[in-house]
């Protein structure tokens, strides 16, 4: 499984232009199909989710031509799809699948629409019963209530009234309103019990008027679709950024001190979702509003927690829960069954990730229940779904964490991390990396405590590993079972102090012999990979100095300063003499020069991580310095580089 290391981030601020709106793209793409005559659909969001759309209209020989950018124009069929039968996948989009099942049914052709795994999991049984009161005919393929489906056409009922739940999903609602012109038929739909996500059905609304067609409404209970109601292109539309996208950047500024503008959502925007604003104002962010811009900064005192019925914010509400780790007392979100229904069961899966990085949680059918707490690091799955992996990023205020399968956020965000990325700062990192007794260990630790930075001895992590398998009685060219100890090593750094299982390894960690296994475990790409989040879960506030063989060029590519600290094999080996002398340990000198360079050769030709001076580090060769003015370089160039 692919994945990203988020270090802990000390503080956020900048801009984002964000990416079209899912909700509107998608409606807007449906809409243009079924309209007489060409649209240009301008700031479309480029997602997987958009992605399944544009590819089941070309399926269904609508003209889709791509102008460059984030800009398409698509030819209308007046409601009359040219491809009568097609078998349609359409993975795991609920604003594809919903609506585009309300359209074909009611269009005459014969249709097949399946979807992922998860998209078979997701309820369609009221949509469809919706749909069957008109006079559609379809067919499941396998569970009751679920896709797959199968589509033929239907038989009309003209004057009809249709009855709908509104408790499960909105997107029933959207993708009957949005068919219905289909009918030429006045039809009125009725809504049974209380209407979730009621932003999402303003959204179609006003997406529908601007494709000619108003839908008359008696309060959130009755909607009427006049006789001969049909759809014309607005000529060019323009998609708005996308509401839910812009709850991380705002809470990234309330919880990372801001100021961060997100562009492209504001007072004039028609989704719901930019009421995230006002929920993050009740914990105390400052926020500021303009027609096409919002923004948030940290409060004074902190974030604090609230209790809060976000049936009107569903998506970004997930925000609020990883923003509760950051705010004083106990954070209750109510009113958000939907989550269950969503890319996975968003309330389960927000509990166990956050539980996994210490927080108490408790939850129930309609609501979760978040207490902070010193957090600790984590690898967060993300259970294809993209709002987990964007939700949790917000994590990384509070611990280093991984982020599993972090490409998932393409549904919606492609390059999100990267604008994450560019509004935050991380802890600082200097990356010490050089051959065997180069003295980049002291010089490491001395710069670490001048400082005041945590120091990470990459080093004694292999060589504890060794030493682990040692005592376990495993052989050092065991690589599954190496890297198996390494991934459950009991390693604790106290000061000078280094215990392994609760018993304090420091000199036995130092013998040549587990300097040897060290060197000959940490080829093992296995153990490499086991000891990797290991070694980047150090790099905490307020910043890291670790030294190695691949500092900068693996644990930490991204590192602000990278040192390369060396020295000649003679001066190395007749360091390392001394040392040893000095411990009481015999020591032969030629012996250690040979090993010295056996060792270089070992490590510089290694297929995985080889010793090599990165092109960005700075060269420090320490064959004629002291201690001191090797350390007092380091510190220089930490000052040059505004650490």
């Amino acid at each position: 499984m692919e994945f990203l290391d988020l270090p802990q981030l000390c503080s956020a601020n900048g801009g984002v232009r964000l990416p079209g709106s899912k909700s509107i793209s998608n409606r807007v793409l449906l809409l243009a199909a079924l309209s007489e005559g060409v649209t240009e659909v301008r700031d479309l969001l480029a997602s997987d989710d958009t992605e399944r759309m544009l590819d089941a209209l070309r399926a269904l020989g609508l003209g889709v031509e791509h102008l460059g950018a984030e800009s398409w124009r698509i030819t209308g069929s007046g409601g009359r799809f040219p491809v009568k039968e097609a078998e349609l996948f359409l993975g795991n989009a609920g604003t594809v699948f919903r609506p585009l099942t309300a359209a074909l049914a009611l269009s005459g052709g014969n249709y097949i629409l399946k979807g992922v795994a998860r998209m078979h999991e997701r309820p369609i049984g009221d949509l469809v019963d919706g749909l069957r009161q008109l006079g559609a005919d379809i067919s499941y393929l396998a569970n009751e209530g679920y896709p797959p489906l199968q589509l033929k056409p239907a038989s009309i009922q003209p004057g009809g009234v249709v009855k709908v739940r509104g408790d499960v999903s909105s997107q029933f609602l959207t993708g009957l309103l949005m068919a219905l012109p289909l009918t030429g038929e006045e039809v009125v739909v009725e809504v049974v019990g209380e209407l979730i996500s009621k932003p999402y059905i303003e959204i179609t609304l006003a997406t529908m008027a601007r494709f000619g067609v108003v839908v008359e409404r008696d309060g959130w209970q009755r909607f009427m679709i006049k006789a001969g109601s049909r759809y014309v292109s607005p000529g060019t539309i323009y998609v708005e950024g996308d509401a839910s996208s812009a709850s991380y950047f705002l809470a990234l500024g309330a919880i990372g001190g801001g100021p961060v503008r997100v562009e492209g959502v504001g007072r004039d925007s028609i989704q719901g979702d930019v009421k995230f604003a006002e929920a993050l104002a009740q914990m105390g962010a400052l926020i500021a509003v303009g027609p096409n811009w919002m923004e948030a900064k940290a409060p004074e005192g902190g974030l604090v927690a609230v209790d809060l019925d976000c049936n009107h914010i569903p998506d970004a509400a997930m925000t609020l829960a990883t923003a509760a780790l950051f705010a004083k007392g106990t954070t209750t979100l109510r009113n958000i069954a939907s989550w269950r229904v969503k890319e996975t069961d968003r309330i389960a899966a927000m509990a166990i990730e956050l539980r996994k990085l210490g927080a108490e949680v408790e939850e129930g059918a309609d609501y979760i229940r978040v207490t902070p707490a010193v957090l600790h690091p984590a690898a967060i799955d993300t259970y294809d779904d993209h709002r987990m992996a964007m939700c949790f990023s917000l994590a990384a205020f509070g611990t280093p964490l991984r982020i599993n399968d972090p490409k998932c956020v393409a549904k919606t965000f492609p390059d999100y991390f990267e604008r994450f990325a560019a509004v935050t700062r991380a802890a600082p990192v200097i990356a010490i990396d050089g051959p065997s007794a180069s003295g980049k260990g002291t010089v490491a630790a001395r710069v670490a405590e001048a400082l005041g930075f945590a120091y990470l001895d990459s080093g004694a992590l292999y060589r504890l590993t060794a030493l682990a398998a040692k005592q376990a009685g495993v052989y050092w060219a065991d690589e599954a079972g190496v890297a198996g100890l390494a991934a459950v090593l009991d390693v604790e750094f106290s000061g000078n102090n280094i215990r392994l299982n609760g018993a304090l390894v420091g000199d036995a960690i130092r013998t040549e012999e587990m300097s040897a296994g060290a060197s000959r475990v940490a080829a093992l790409p296995a153990v490499r990979e086991a000891l990797l989040f290991r070694q980047r879960a150090f790099n905490r506030l307020p910043g890291l100095v670790g030294d190695g063989r691949d500092m900068g060029s693996v644990i930490f590519p991204k590192a602000p300063l990278k040192v390369f600290l060396t020295a000649s094999a003679e001066a190395r080996a007749e360091r390392r003499y001394k040392q040893l002398i000095e411990k009481g340990f015999s020591a032969n000198l030629p012996d250690l020069l040979a090993d010295l360079q056996q060792r270089d050769a070992r490590d510089s030709q290694r297929s995985v991580a080889p010793l090599r001076q990165e092109a960005d580090a700075k060269l420090l060769d320490t064959t004629h310095l002291t201690i001191d003015q090797a350390v007092n370089q380091v510190l220089e160039w930490a000052r040059e580089a505004s650490l």
